[in-house]
């Protein structure tokens, strides 16, 4: 009887279309155990793995040359603590589901990012982060976590054992071995009022200090070409406050963010003189609007807009400097930029390859619209942001190299011997850890 052949493996493809890989193989493992065999014979076959998420990573991160591991076959919820206030999860979970089984038992992550999207091992992987003076990135809430090795090795980390594994692995590009199952600290659920105002960018720069330190959670976009932006402070409330009426929730957050802003893009990709008075129009059009809901649902929105992003974390003193160079940088493109600069701002943390290790830092986010320029753009901000001590987020574009990177990072050689030790044979590599972590 004639064999059948195998399916064709598909075109692996990221959120934003700027990655795009087909791997040899894709493997789903949906348990430590069948990682462990996994990696053990992909190490003595000479394969090299890498796992994916939900590939909302701008960089090539989790672009597999060889071995893709689906993760989607490690998402669930392993068990909640209420009293303890401590939820273990398999590393694939997505955490917009993570978001929901905690409230089910009235708790909540402390912080989040502006998407719930990400898998919980690729947002602790890269550094994802939201903002608020006293929270560092998400990394920071993981109380432990199970790493298998390129070796096969089961490793089960906390900060009183495998301390130096720990250390590196809660942001650990996936270059150490693969996340199998993370126990994260959580806080009783909240509520949040956000409030968001027009402003002026002077305004805010003035008085940033305060704004920061004066509110739980406060971030603002600077509309490019203009003096103007839109100022977000998120504050915690009783738990019975009244939440934002369905239709304007629908008006703000689905049809202007995403419909009408998604159609405004297109016509600056088709029409560049236009983007300007776009962006005055836009920054000028916006309502002041106060709302209350669940903490996640005002830390994170939907994206439906497609574009490529960079994002660097300088030191927080040096966010004026950053942005008046941005402002000449944007002068001076042969292209116009369509989408606002997104500014936010994290506690100094203790984890080797955070963005925010031993410092407080604010994130600048520079965004393009799917399909238009980016390069001149990034290059010329990643130059000032690097003289700035900046340091790129992991999971956004940037042209930074393992030299270059060396200077940024205190831990940066610990991180480097303990990825020699975990995994000499490199089965853990691909082409953007061999960038910024060296060969």
């Amino acid at each position: 009887m004639a064999r059948t052949a195998p399916a064709p493996i598909a075109t692996w493809s990221n959120w934003s279309g700027n990655q795009q890989v087909r791997p040899v193989r894709v493997a789903k493992p949906t348990s430590t155990d069948e990682m462990s065999a996994l990696l053990q014979d992909a190490a003595a076959t000479g394969h090299r793995v890498k796992p994916v998420g939900s590939g909302h990573s701008f960089t090539a991160v989790a672009v597999a040359d060889d071995i893709q591991i689906d993760t989607s076959g490690l998402s669930r919820i392993v068990s909640v603590d209420r009293a303890a206030r401590l939820v273990t999860t398999q590393a694939g979970a997505r955490l917009h589901t993570l978001n929901d089984v905690l409230s089910g038992h009235g708790l909540a992550l402390p912080n989040l990012g502006d998407v719930d999207v990400q898998t919980v091992a690729g947002a602790i992987s890269t550094g994802t982060h939201g903002t608020g003076a006293t929270v560092g990135c998400l990394s920071t809430f993981v109380e432990r976590l199970t790493l298998v090795t390129a070796a096969g090795e089961v490793l089960h980390c906390a900060a009183d054992r495998h301390p130096d594994v720990f250390a590196a692995a809660r942001v650990g590009l996936g270059a150490l071995g693969v996340i199998t199952e993370v126990t994260l600290r959580c806080v009783d659920a909240f509520v949040l009022r956000a409030h968001e105002t027009p402003v002026l960018l002077a305004d805010v720069l003035a008085g940033v200090d305060d704004l920061i330190a004066g509110n739980d959670h406060f971030e603002f976009f600077w509309y490019p070409y203009t003096g103007r932006g839109q100022a977000k402070t998120s504050n915690r409330v009783p738990l019975d406050d009244a939440p934002l009426p369905r239709f304007r929730a629908w008006l703000d957050d689905e049809f202007l963010s995403n419909t009408v802003y998604g159609g405004l893009c297109r016509l600056g990709r088709a029409v560049p003189a236009l983007v300007p008075s776009v962006h005055e129009v836009a920054a000028r059009g916006l309502t002041e609007r106060t709302y209350t809901a669940r903490s996640d649902r005002v830390f994170c929105t939907t994206r439906r807009v497609r574009f490529t992003e960079m994002e660097y974390a300088v030191p927080r003193a040096a966010l004026p400097e950053a942005l008046a160079a941005l402002e000449r940088i944007l002068a001076a493109l042969p292209f116009r930029v369509q989408f606002p600069v997104e500014v936010r701002f994290t506690a100094a943390d203790d984890i080797w390859l955070s963005h925010g290790y031993g410092r407080d830092s604010a994130y600048l986010a520079l965004h393009q619209f799917q399909g238009a320029p980016y390069e001149p753009y990034f290059r010329a901000f990643e130059r000032v942001a690097t003289a700035l001590g900046g340091r790129p987020h992991w999971g956004k574009l940037h042209y930074r190299d393992a030299e270059s990177l060396r200077a940024a990072y205190p831990r940066f050689d610990d991180f480097r011997a303990v990825r020699d030790r975990l995994d000499p044979g490199r089965v853990m590599q691909n082409a953007y850890t061999r960038q910024v972590l060296g060969a």
